[in-house]
């Protein structure tokens, strides 16, 4: 049915579930995912991960594509969905909060008609005339606009209203204080705009992390813009995916008895079977927690395939006796964070033993040199192909 929207409250009514029986399957699907939430001193709303899209070539050369897509963190999971276009992608995290972001995400996505109009609603910006003008424009003019403007506090409170109305549909039980989390997001937002960067409490924030606009126009290693914002066919597969409820957000430690474990076992149940797991850099404090061995026999239990891979972040370079340059390269000048691609096979055979492996050999053995992946079941030639032993 095509809707003439007038008021993000007519968008709304046009693109919610029938009956609201679909959201109602959503919210008992978000709570048998999950577990009791945890803490990370980060609101983490956007990433600060600079080089994100580096594996984005390597996972088109790889076939990584369709099944299951499971996720960490905020907004860089819709980029890889977008290159991906998985059946089902489920975003887990320790935090709650994330959880809750992915709500209003959700929201925004169902009333959005292009890019323009959802990066409206995220940032408090005024739509801009003719808005169907801007469907197919580049996403540097679309940023500029919204940098040019500045955020207008009533239309915001007016259009926030509007999305927590949609919010209270999915099923999800929300209290006060999670609607007060949610209302302090998007001010952050609003307020901070595309220039918005990841902060954490209790330690300095460190140098170089990324605006919001510098995320969206990153570029892999091709030099192509590959952020789910860089064109509307991009967006359009994570919006499609967002409206038939077919990504869900999961609150669980990655190391925890539940979240996973369910995940395992809802995706046996659905005969899916992981194309990539993105954990960042969790494995880093997991191996601080002690947690890792339990992580790893989760990560076991996980349906996989030939072609399934975990994507994960480093910014630890130079420690745990690793050369920067001669163990990853795919650390590029100028990035604060390096990123890393390895087959679930690989996984499995390293962390045979999980609790004598080390993050080094976890990170390094059997990882995918992004710059040249090898297909599945093909073996380059030559002794410096970056596979590693």
């Amino acid at each position: 049915m095509r809707c003439l929207l007038i008021t993000l409250q007519a968008v709304l009514a046009c693109v919610s579930s029938p009956a609201g029986a679909q959201n109602s399957e959503f919210g008992r699907l978000v709570a048998r995912l999950s577990e009791p939430a945890g803490y990370f001193d980060s609101d983490n709303l956007v990433s600060n991960e600079t080089s994100y899209l580096h594996v984005i070539p390597a996972l088109r050369t790889l076939g990584v594509r369709g099944g299951a897509y499971v996720g960490v963190g905020p907004e860089q999971n819709f980029s890889y969905i977008a290159q991906i276009k998985p059946e089902l992608a489920i975003l887990v995290d320790i935090r709650r909060d994330n959880m809750l972001l992915h709500l209003l995400f959700k929201a925004m996505f169902g009333a959005a008609r292009n890019r323009m109009e959802f990066l409206t609603l995220l940032y408090g910006r005024p739509v801009p005339p003719e808005l169907e003008m801007w469907t197919d424009l580049p996403l540097e003019r679309i940023l500029t606009y919204l940098n040019e403007r500045p955020g207008d506090p009533r239309l915001h409170g007016r259009n926030h209203a509007a999305l927590m109305q949609q919010v209270g549909r999915y099923g999800v039980p929300l209290d006060s204080t999670d609607r007060a989390t949610l209302q302090r997001f998007h001010e952050e937002f609003l307020i901070e705009g595309v220039e918005i960067r990841f902060t954490s409490r209790g330690r300095p924030a460190r140098m170089g992390y990324p605006s919001a606009a510098q995320l969206y126009l990153a570029t892999d290693l091709e030099g192509r813009q590959a952020s789910y914002l860089a064109t509307e066919d991009a967006f359009r597969v994570v919006r499609e995916l967002h409206r038939r409820d077919r990504i869900i957000p999961a609150v669980g430690d990655l190391s925890g008895p539940t979240a996973l474990p369910a995940i395992a076992t809802y995706l046996r149940e659905r005969k899916l079977q992981i194309s990539a797991f993105y954990v960042s850099n969790v494995e880093m404090y997991l191996f601080r927690q002690g947690t890792f061995p339990r992580f790893a026999e989760n990560v076991r239990r996980l349906p996989a395939g030939r072609a399934s891979v975990l994507i994960r972040s480093y910014f630890g370079r130079g420690r745990f006796g690793m050369d920067p340059v001669t163990d990853f390269p795919q650390v590029i000048p100028g990035h604060l964070s390096a990123q890393m691609m390895q087959p679930f096979s690989a996984f499995v055979e390293v962390t045979a033993k999980p609790e004598a492996v080390s993050y080094s050999e976890v990170l390094m053995r059997g990882a995918t040199d992004l710059r040249a992946p090898a297909r599945p079941g093909r073996r380059r030639r030559g002794a410096r192909a970056r596979v590693a032993a």
